[in-house]
């Protein structure tokens, strides 16, 4: 027990200390709406064989959000302007030149048979649509005999860039082909092999847009007609690392269905003022403040504790999303304050368990008490970040733009949440309860009495699940409510869902953004305008659908502000979460629940999982249905929101029905309702402290983060309540009809 105490102190000393060399040397990478970026305005151009209308741009604009994604370039903003503009906006980005090429290649990827060696006096040729022969330099600048190419980028199925470490030959790019390239490149590398070795018929020539980019020989040990079989080869080159990384990115990302040309290219202002960044960090501070302060009163010396893990928990999460290079916005931010609130569950589990063991089972001393509450509460505090992390990694992998840059917050958040909880607060915690002073006073730890909640249920002991259906009823009613407001009322896509209109200007003299915002708002626009600032004297307002008068009152009031006032652009934009980005958005959310179901019934048997996801579908409709009826924008930060009160509510879930499935353990023989209604009044004190550390945060981000987080927060707030609700009024109660309908009571039989 001494060794495992000394290894978790050494790993947490270790992991603070890592924390602390990464704050300080690695500067994380802020938003568009925090610090600006960079902003390339890409234009398509028709081709012979391809128009570039609007179908097309919307084609290009989803290849070039998979090129940004592989660039790394977190919560980017891509939307169509006109039928044939894309603005690409991106945060962060070090080297804007070498983003707008890549962003601008064709990457046109083709495979092509050598048929020899030029004459000397030619010079290469540029290619008719179906050439029968091509004349190209290779890398050594020696022309080379091409012929029609035998594969295209279509039958590429993923690239990478690697190191030989082997052989010292440094980067290449390997590629796999799929099943009909795999086929097609064991044909031509067959063909060429039947030329001798030296030959020049013997090579293969890989093209990118035009380029030959590598033209090796067939190995001696390749037999005639048979080929290359396994269907993968390796680019060579003499690559450099960056080079052999874009190269991958290309070819993964694949072609353009049309070529673009950068027509602009600019360095954009905060899409938010400074006084909303500065009111947004206040209620951060103001609001972790009152939950440290909350914390320990409820726990008094461990509370001390946890809050000094908790800003370990801060340390490494920061350090985490740095370290990854990922991009720290306005949203995220406040959803990394949360996620502090929220690390305060896995705390206030092991405390709630703890101090039953103190007072219920007569542990000696505190520190027995606190090994038996870690031992204990390890299943629940595991398998709620099981789940969560399950739904991160899907939303990475399948999703992509904010809804990726979601699931990457999420994932480092509850990896260092874990951390914090079960190393940091454990190494605290137990050197505190051995130190005799401790042992003399218990009451100090804050583990010798059973808290107010509990005091007053246990004086009660309400019976909860006696009649399950009313609580069904009652939640089947706010759900009818939530979801007659979304056919009644729909829903108020914001422009990141619909599009609208961007219209730039050009002042005479420098227009603060922030006080053109609040002028557009006195006005009587629509709330939710984006304005930024665009080079030195200019100034961009990008809003949702306006009539001519309402574009009208937009140049007004901005050249009051500006003084003479140019119009240089005025456009309809499309939507900058585009359908193919929300249907893979939809897509990873299924999915990620669905894992979820899975894993939860592989721990809790079908019954539980089935009654979680249930609850959890109950818990996303009523907060939709609640923001119908306001009138809420349903934009980008609501999506967010929304994926946090889904990892909430499946957490809430999680805790309940471990608890039942530890009490069914020791009595197996009890009903389940019975079970239900101990577990949801043992679990209580928990989710009344979890949810007050939570509400005090969110609390504070709606009254003092100004109208930027005010409807993050609101959302929040209601999922927040509605999700603790939910598991106990909802959760639990379905998954005892559900028990009653699939092993209904036997009746007795009949005396003849």
């Amino acid at each position: 027990m001494i060794r495992s105490a000394r290894l978790r102190a050494l790993f947490a000393l270790t992991v603070i200390a890592l924390s602390l060399y990464v704050t300080f040397t690695v500067p994380v990478r802020l938003g568009l709406d925090l610090r600006g970026g960079t902003q390339i305005v890409l234009e398509t151009r028709s081709t012979p064989t391809a128009d570039a209308d609007r179908e097309a741009t919307d084609r290009t604009l989803e290849v070039l959000r998979g090129r940004i994604d592989a660039l790394g370039v977190a919560e980017p903003t891509l939307q169509r302007s006109g039928s044939n503009r894309i603005i690409v906006e991106l945060p962060g980005v070090q080297d804007p030149t070498e983003a707008a090429d890549v962003l601008g290649r064709t990457a046109e990827l083709t495979f092509h048979p050598v048929l020899g060696t030029s004459d000397t006096g030619e010079t290469p040729r540029p290619l008719p649509k179906r050439p029968r022969e091509r004349i190209l330099p290779d890398e050594s600048g020696q022309l080379l005999r091409l012929r029609t190419a035998a594969l295209t980028g279509q039958e590429v199925k993923g690239a990478a860039a690697r190191f030989d470490q082997q052989t010292g030959a440094g980067w290449h790019v390997t590629v796999d082909f799929d099943r009909t390239g795999r086929d097609q490149w064991a044909h031509l590398t067959g063909e060429a092999a039947c030329h001798p070795v030296g030959d020049a018929a013997r090579r293969v020539a890989i093209v990118l847009d035009e380029k030959i980019i590598s033209s090796p020989q067939v190995d001696p040990s390749v037999s005639c007609k048979t080929g290359i079989v396994g269907g993968s080869t390796q680019i060579t080159g003499s690559f450099t690392d960056t080079e052999a990384r874009e190269l991958a990115l290309l070819i993964n990302g694949g072609a353009l269905p049309v070529p673009v040309e950068t027509v602009e290219q600019r360095t954009i202002g905060p899409t938010l003022g400074a006084h909303a960044i500065t009111a947004s960090a206040w209620a951060a501070v103001i609001g972790t403040a009152l939950t440290a302060l909350f914390i320990i009163a409820a726990y008094r010396l461990m509370g001390a504790l946890a809050v000094v893990a908790l800003t370990c928990y801060g340390l490494i999460a920061y350090a985490a999303l740095a370290a990854l290079g990922a991009t720290l916005t306005l949203p995220g931010l406040a959803g990394f304050v949360l996620a502090i609130g929220m690390a305060v569950d896995a705390n206030v589990l092991v405390f709630e368990r703890a101090r039953e063991e103190h007072t219920a089972r007569r542990r000696p001393s505190p520190r027995s008490a606190l090994t038996a509450g870690f031992r204990n509460a390890f299943t629940a505090i595991a398998d709620s970040n099981i789940t969560t992390l399950i739904a991160a990694a899907l939303l990475f992998v399948l999703a992509s733009g904010p809804v990726r840059g979601f699931g990457v917050t999420l994932g480092i958040g509850v990896v260092a949440s874990m951390i914090s909880a079960l190393v940091v607060t454990r190494v605290l915690a137990d050197f505190a309860a051995s130190r005799p002073w401790v042992r003399r006073r218990p009451h100090v730890t804050g583990l010798a009495t059973t808290g107010r909640v509990r005091d007053a249920l246990a004086r009660r002991n309400p019976q909860l699940m006696r009649r399950p259906r009313r609580w069904l009823a009652a939640s089947a009613a706010v759900l009818i409510l939530a979801v007659s407001g979304i056919m009644i009322r729909g829903l108020d896509f914001g422009i990141e869902f619909t599009g609208g209109r961007l219209i730039e200007y050009a002042t005479s003299t420098p227009v603060d953004p922030e006080r053109a915002r609040a002028a557009l708002d006195e006005a009587g626009l629509p709330r939710g305008a984006v304005v930024q600032s665009s080079g030195d004297m200019g100034l961009t307002v990008r809003t949702g659908k306006l009539t001519d008068a309402e574009a009208a009152t937009v140049t007004r009031t901005v050249t009051t502000l500006g003084g003479d006032t140019d119009k240089i652009r005025d456009e309809l934009i499309g939507p900058s979460l585009g359908e193919e980005l929300r249907r893979n958005a939809l897509i990873a959310l299924a999915v990620a629940l669905g894992a979820q179901l899975l894993y939860l019934a592989a721990r809790f048997r079908w019954l539980l999982g089935s009654a979680a996801v249930l609850a959890l579908a109950h818990d996303v409709l009523i907060l939709i249905g609640i923001f119908a009826w306001l009138g809420k924008p349903i934009d980008g930060v609501f999506l967010a929101a929304l994926l946090t009160v889904i990892g909430y509510s499946v957490n809430d879930s999680v805790v309940v029905f471990d608890r039942i499935r530890e009490l069914s353990r020791r009595d197996r023989k009890a009903p389940l309702p019975q079970v239900t209604n101990r577990a949801i009044l043992q679990t209580l004190p928990r989710t009344v402290n979890t949810g007050m550390g939570a509400l005090l945060i969110l609390a504070s981000l709606a009254v003092l983060g100004g109208n930027s987080l005010t409807d993050f927060a609101l959302a929040l707030l209601i999922g927040l309540a509605v999700g603790t609700y939910s598991s106990v009024f909802t959760a639990a109660p379905l998954a005892i009809k559900i028990h009653h309908h699939t092993n209904p009571p036997r009746r007795p039989a009949r005396k003849p």
